[in-house]
C-alpha cells in the first residue's frame, strides 16, 4: 500500500501491479463447458455459414430479449452497418458524439450524414430535447445510444420520431441484459444492435446481433449479412460477409450460461467501489437506477478537477503508471475525430455538455479478472492523489516544465 506522492509509480515509485489491470478483460465462464463446444464444432467439421451453435445463440438471445428477430453477426459494427441499410437510412441520421466512433462510422460508411447531437447531462444519452431542434428536411432517422448499460430517454424519442415520421433505432452494445421501465432493453425502436466483443461482460470472442421484432428488417437483415442468398444459387438482394462462426457462437452460449454470475460479480464490484471511494473529494460514481435490472458493466468516474486540484487525466496518468489501465470513455467525443473533425469543424459549439462529460468520466477496471483487493488498491491510489493534490499537481509541473526544456 502507498502513502506518500513519492511512493506513486509516476513519481519512481514501483507499480502497485505488476499485471496491468484492463476495463473489459473478458469473461471466460465454464472453460470446460466451452471445450466441450469446440471438439463437437470440430468432429461436424461445421464451422460457419448458419451452423446450430449459431442457430441455438440466435434462438437463446431473442428468448432472453423477448424479440421474435435475432440476427446473429460478425461484430456490431457490421450489424450496426446492416441495420442501417435494411431500415432504408439516408440523408442526415441524429446521434450523439458520446459514443464509440463506430457509431458514427457505421453511417459515413454508407455515405449517410451523422448529425451529432448533445446529451442530458444526467443519463449522459441524447437530449430529447435537442435532438428536436437538430431535424431537418435530410433527416431520416434517429439512433440513440444506451450508455454505460443506462437506456435512453426511449419514451421521448420514440415520440419525437413517431411525431416527424423518423425511423428509431438504438445502439445497445453497452446493454444486454439491461431493462427500460422493466423491458428488456433490444425491443425498442425499429431495431437494437448488441455487442459481443471480448470487452463485453457477455462475448462471443467477436460478435454482435441485431435484435427486432421487425419482420420485414429481419428478413432485409438475414439476406445482407449472408450476401443476398435467398437460397444456394439464388443472390436477391445486395449484401455482405456479416455471419457469427460456430466457435463465437459457442462462447456466446457459454457466456450466457454464466450470465448471472457475472452480473453478480459485477454488482459486487460496483458496491466495493462505491465504498471504497466514499468521502473523497471531487470523485463520484456515476449511479445506475436500482429500480431498473442492469448489467453493471462500467464502473464509471467523474471527476471534478475544481473540487480536487487534480484533472481527470492527471488521474488516469497516475493510475497508468500503477498499471491499472482505466479508459476515458468516450473521449474526445466522436465530432473531434476524423473525417467529423474535418466536416464539422465548429461542432463542438452545439455540444457543450459532451464537451463538458467527456473530460471529467474515467471507466474503471472490473469484471470477474478483478479482485476485491485489486479494487480496494486501486481506491487507495485515487485517495492518496486527492489527499495529496497540491503536492502531487506541483510534481506534475515540474515533470512537464523538464520536458519542455529537454
Amino acid at each position: 500500500m502507498k502513502h506518500y506522492p513519492s511512493d506513486l509509480a509516476k513519481f519512481g515509485g514501483e507499480p502497485q501491479f505488476r499485471e496491468p489491470l484492463h476495463v473489459g478483460r473478458p469473461n471466460i465462464g465454464d472453460r470446460a463447458a466451452l471445450m466441450e463446444r469446440i471438439e463437437d464444432i470440430l468432429d461436424r467439421r461445421w464451422l460457419t455459414n448458419h451452423g446450430p451453435y449459431v442457430e441455438e445463440f440466435e434462438r437463446r438471445i431473442a428468448d432472453y430479449v423477448g424479440v421474435k428477430h435475432c440476427i446473429a453477426m460478425c461484430n456490431a459494427t457490421i450489424a450496426l452497418e446492416i441495420m442501417i441499410r435494411a431500415a432504408g437510412l439516408k440523408g442526415e441520421v441524429i446521434v450523439p458524439s458520446m459514443t464509440f466512433v463506430a457509431t458514427a462510422h457505421a453511417l459515413q460508411w454508407q455515405e449517410i450524414t451523422p448529425v451529432f447531437c448533445d446529451i442530458d447531462p444526467v443519463t449522459c444519452t441524447l437530449d430529447p430535447k435537442r435532438v428536436e431542434s437538430m431535424i431537418t428536411p435530410r433527416t431520416t432517422g434517429i439512433i440513440g445510444v444506451h450508455l454505460w448499460g443506462r437506456a435512453c430517454q426511449i419514451d421521448e424519442l420514440t415520440e419525437i420520431a413517431e411525431r416527424h415520421h423518423l425511423k428509431l433505432m438504438f445502439d445497445a452494445a453497452h446493454s444486454f441484459g439491461c431493462t427500460y421501465k422493466g423491458q428488456m432493453i433490444g425491443r425498442f425502436g425499429e431495431a437494437e444492435v448488441l455487442s459481443f466483443h471480448a470487452t463485453k461482460f457477455l462475448n462471443s470472442l467477436e460478435g454482435g446481433a441485431i435484435v427486432t421484432n421487425n419482420d420485414e428488417l429481419a428478413g432485409k437483415a438475414r439476406l445482407m449479412q449472408n450476401f443476398g442468398f435467398e437460397d444456394t444459387d439464388s443472390v436477391i438482394y445486395v449484401g455482405t460477409n456479416g455471419k457469427m462462426n460456430e466457435i463465437s457462437a459457442a462462447m456466446g452460449i457459454t457466456s450466457l450460461e454464466s450470465i448471472d454470475e457475472f452480473i453478480n460479480k459485477n454488482h459486487e464490484n460496483y458496491n466495493l467501489y462505491q465504498q471504497e471511494l466514499a468521502g473523497i473529494k471531487g470523485v463520484r460514481l456515476m449511479p445506475y437506477d436500482e429500480r431498473e435490472k442492469t448489467n453493471y458493466q462500467y464502473v464509471v468516474l467523474d471527476i471534478d478537477e475544481a473540487a480536487i486540484g487534480l484533472s481527470r487525466d492527471d488521474i488516469k496518468d497516475i493510475l497508468h503508471a500503477e498499471n491499472v489501465l482505466t479508459r476515458r470513455y468516450f473521449y474526445p467525443g466522436c465530432h473531434r475525430m476524423e473525417p467529423y473533425r474535418s466536416h464539422f469543424p465548429h461542432a463542438g459549439l452545439l455540444l457543450p455538455v459532451t464537451e463538458h462529460i467527456s473530460q471529467r468520466v474515467l471507466s474503471m477496471p472490473t469484471g470477474t479478472a478483478v479482485s476485491a483487493d485489486d479494487i480496494r488498491e486501486v481506491c487507495a491510489i485515487i485517495r492518496l492523489a486527492v489527499d495529496h493534490a497540491a503536492e502531487i499537481a506541483d510534481r506534475l509541473k515540474q515533470q512537464t516544465d523538464a520536458l519542455v526544456l529537454q
